[in-house]
């Protein structure tokens, strides 16, 4: 598999407010949990998250096979991490690394 953007992250500082604002927009969400709000927009993720970083704006998430790798090597090139892998669902991790000029990215994968 080829990397893809297949999610953005918005971190919001309330939660209930923004749901109701993109469940406006996209419907009903497929997972509506305190710490994670999920909508499948024609196969792409928009996840609302309560405990983002709030300073950095939505994050784009690219889809990788092999996260751990993918993360080392990009750590190797100059990416500094800004958290570190987490699982998020069954066979799915995600982390946010950032660029030299500090710009937020996330790795999605197994």
């Amino acid at each position: 598999m080829s990397p893809a953007i297949g999610a953005v992250v918005i971190p919001v500082s309330d939660l209930e407010a923004a749901k109701k604002v993109y469940t406006a927009l996209y419907g009903r969400p497929h997972t509506d949990q305190p710490y994670y709000v999920g909508y499948n927009v024609n196969g792409f993720e928009i996840s609302l998250n309560p405990q983002g970083d709030r300073a950095t704006g939505p994050v784009a998430m690219t889809d990788v096979d092999d996260l751990d790798a993918t993360r080392n090597a990009l750590l190797a090139a100059g990416a500094t991490e800004k958290s570190g892998p987490q699982t998020v669902a069954p066979d799915l991790r995600i982390c946010t690394l950032a660029d030299p000029d500090g710009n937020p990215f996330g790795l999605r994968g197994k």
